[in-house]
Parts: C-alpha cells; structure tokens; sequence
C-alpha cells in the first residue's frame, strides 16, 4: 500500500485516504439492517478492527471519519485510539438506503418469489429497490474530499459500508455503477485506499489486513451459501 505524505510528481501534495468497511456485526436472526440502529460488532468484529489497527500502526494518519451507525463507530475506535485521535462523524459514510431493511432477504429465503416484492426490483441499473447509486457516488465524493482537505499531505480513514464503498471505488476507476453483488471487491474489514496529488485522484489500492479472521462465505468472490447471505454484513 503507498503511503501518503510529503509531495507526488512535480512537487505536488499527496494524501491518502483510506476507506474502511466495517468489521463483522452480532445479528444472529439474519436480519437486512441496513441504517437501523442498534447493530454492534460481533466478537469476531472487534478482533478484526483491532487487527485493522494494527496494520495502520505505522501510518501517518491525521484524521478518522465515520458512518455514524454503531459497528462503523466500533471499527475506527481502535484506528482512532492507537494514533491518539478522536473519530469524527459525517453522515454521508452512512450505509444505503434500502426498501428490505428489516427483512431477511438472502441465498433460499424465498424473497425473490414473494408478489410484494417485485415491484421494488423492477430496475437494477437505478436500483429500484433502493437509494440511486449516483446518489452514493456524491456523498461518498463529498466525505472523501473533505477526509482528504482535513488530512492535506498525510492519510486519512474513513470507515463506511460494503456497498457505497464498492460504488464509490467503480465511479473512480470508470466502471458502471450496476454490478452484480457477488463481485464486489469489499470484504469485511479491508480497506480501499484513494492516493491524491493535490486534488486529483491518481490511483485506488486495496487490501484486506484482517483476512485471515473474515470466514470463507464473506469473502470477495465466494459463492452464496444458503442461509448465510453476504447481505447481512453490509
């Protein structure tokens, strides 16, 4: 991972901002949480958020922002505390919208074959069902340059969710904003880094320091396990 600080090509200041998906959250009835309040860490979670920590020990961090919903808080505390810094608040990191909150709503559930449903998956480019991903893209914008301006010349996290993370990443990097879920690049707990000379965006990196904690069905690419949706983590 490149670090930030001092200056890029030419002379100009480079910062880093490092985008930070939450770590695993207690939700035993497979719930949709989505924004609902009320969603922790899991045990698993914590460890993950310590080890998430751990790798960024050594960084020359200024600034940690969070989604103000609980289990995003709980990730950037350790990242906060080992760099002695308090963990501010910007609501644009918060998770997607999303008319299933609430629901289960994964792999054999049977969601997809209930009438009252459908009309909320009538169109996947928008989504139908949900928050529009151009919306996302510009509060997600929004929160990473003012992370940015805040961290001038050193690193900044910002600690988010799956989704608004993954559309934010493919806006930079060109790609459509309509995707199939199973491919997104956002495990728990890794980080999507976004490397400026200036005010300019010039690469996006991404790793996963907390890997070996994430289980096997959470994971960038597995397939979905019935009964144990990816949803859930968002």
């Amino acid at each position: 991972m490149e670090r930030g600080g001092g200056a890029g090509r030419g002379g100009t200041e480079r910062t880093v901002v490092h985008v930070l998906r939450h770590g695993e959250v207690h939700n035993p009835d497979g719930i949709l949480y989505g924004r609902r309040p009320g969603y922790h860490l899991s045990e698993l979670g914590r460890q993950m958020a310590d080890k998430v920590a751990d790798s960024l020990a050594g960084r020359d961090i200024t600034c940690v922002v969070s989604s103000p919903l609980e289990r995003a808080r709980e990730t950037a505390a350790p990242v906060a505390a080992s760099h002695g810094l308090a963990v501010a608040i910007d609501d644009r990191l918060i998770e997607a919208g999303n008319v299933f909150e609430g629901k289960t709503f994964g792999v054999g559930d049977g969601a997809l074959r209930k009438p009252g449903n459908w009309r909320h998956l009538t169109n996947p480019f928008r989504p139908s069902w949900g928050e529009p991903y151009v919306d996302q893209v510009i509060r997600m914008m929004g929160a990473l340059d003012t992370a940015r301006d805040a961290a001038r010349g050193h690193e900044a996290v910002c600690v988010s969710h799956q989704l608004p993370i993954w559309i934010l990443r493919s806006y930079v990097e060109h790609r459509r904003l309509w995707h199939d879920p199973r491919r997104r690049q956002c495990t728990l707990a890794s980080l999507t880094s976004f490397t400026y000379e200036g005010d300019r965006i010039v690469s996006v990196a991404y790793t996963e320091p907390a890997l070996d904690l994430v289980p096997e069905h959470l994971r960038a690419g597995a397939k979905p396990v019935k009964g144990k949706s990816k949803a859930f983590g968002a």
